[in-house]
């Protein structure tokens, strides 16, 4: 495991170290908040994206660290009807924002991969149906 140890980071009392899957989280979280996101995905698999939903964080984030600057890339799944530019776009905005507030990290770049759409229409009418079952 490499580490992230910047010179601003060394103190008087010592180094202060952030693993490179604490900035996998922070992106992650940074990436569901955006609106239009329905979860993370951990890529193509047999040509149908996983669908890892809001818990697993990490699995749709890969980072590159260096000692004073980041690169991301994301992998999601969107709510159907979403202008996807405009949520690529938040999604690039709030990752940078939220690295850079909390590690000092400057990042340089934050690739947004879509790998799937989210029907909610279509959620909801498995839920009937499996209601209507019940009965």
């Amino acid at each position: 495991m490499t580490t992230i140890t910047p010179e601003f980071e060394k103190t008087e009392l010592g180094m202060i170290q952030i693993a490179p899957e604490v900035v996998e989280i922070i992106a992650g979280l940074a990436t569901v908040e955006v609106s239009g996101v329905a979860g993370m995905s951990g890529g193509l698999a047999g040509g149908i994206a996983e669908f890892l939903g809001r818990k697993n964080l990490t699995k749709g984030v890969k980072v590159e660290v260096g000692e004073k600057e980041a690169a991301v890339d994301v992998s999601i799944i969107i709510d159907y009807g979403q202008k996807i530019p405009e949520v690529a776009a938040g999604i690039q905005q709030n990752v940078q924002h939220a690295i850079f507030s909390m590690t000092g990290l400057q990042v340089v770049e934050v690739n947004v991969h879509i790998h799937g759409v989210h029907f909610k229409h279509a959620e909801k009418e498995e839920d009937e149906q499996s209601v209507q079952r019940l009965k």
